[in-house]
This record gives structure tokens, sequence and C-alpha cells, in this order.
């Protein structure tokens, strides 16, 4: 069975959004490998957000995570990280389809409610910075 990080932006956080997008994940027959509540640290976001370090938006994103609690969780199911990315919907939730929980959650582009990894290689990698193996309970 295929893995895969999400994680629930601080923004989604702050407007009590958590257990509704979680509930969007299990209605969507996901299961729930490992999840906590963390504030991620400027350290943790360059090891996060590796690629986009020295970008012009880099300093904004980096801002942006750290600015309070996230969810972080490790979601398993059938093809994964595309069902989940489907499902969070596109990045601008302008463009997002109906249903999707970025449509419903997220307020811009850049305060877009969830992130999820874009391919099996990056989950692998996501989810070792946030998790160890003993707290995914496969």
């Amino acid at each position: 069975m295929e893995k895969t990080l999400v994680l629930i932006k601080p923004d989604a956080v702050a407007k009590h959004y958590t257990g509704d997008i979680i509930k969007k994940y299990e209605e969507a027959g996901f299961r729930i490998l490992a999840m906590k509540l963390l504030r991620m640290s400027q350290v943790l976001a360059k090891k996060h957000y590796a690629e986009h370090v020295g970008r012009p938006y880099y300093d904004d994103l980096e801002g942006f995570i750290t600015s309070g609690p996230l969810v972080a969780m490790v979601l398993a199911g059938d093809d994964v990280v595309a069902a989940v990315r489907k499902l969070n919907g596109k990045t601008d939730p302008k463009e997002a389809e109906e249903g999707t929980i970025r449509k419903r959650f997220a307020a811009s582009k850049s305060r877009n409610a969830v992130h999820a990894s874009d391919s099996q290689a990056n989950a692998e990698r996501e989810i070792h910075i946030f998790f160890n193996e003993i707290e995914i309970l496969d």
C-alpha cells in the first residue's frame, strides 16, 4: 500500500478546519498511519522545502509555514499520492474543482490549507522528515 505525507497548514488549523479536512481524507478511504500536531521550525522548513530555498518567494513560504501549529499525517491507500493531490485540488483555490479541500478551505494560492507529497519518492523523503518508523502504525 502506498503512503504519502499530508500537512494541514497553519491557516487551516487556525480557522479550526482540521477535523473537517481529516474527515474528507477518511471519507475518501485513506488510512491514517501517523498524525501529530507541531509547530515547524525554520530548520525543519528548510529541510522540507529544500528545493525552494533561495527562490524569491521562500521567505514568505517559510514565514507562513512556521507561523503557527500544523498537523502532519501519513496517509495510506491505493495510488494515494495521486488520489490525495486530486482530493486537495489545484494550489489556487479559484482554480480548484468543487468538492476539493482547497476549494472549500483555502483562502489563496499561498494560504492553501494543505500540502501533499507530489511523488512517491518525495513522499518517502517527506514522511521521514516528520516521522520516525516507530510513529508510523503500518
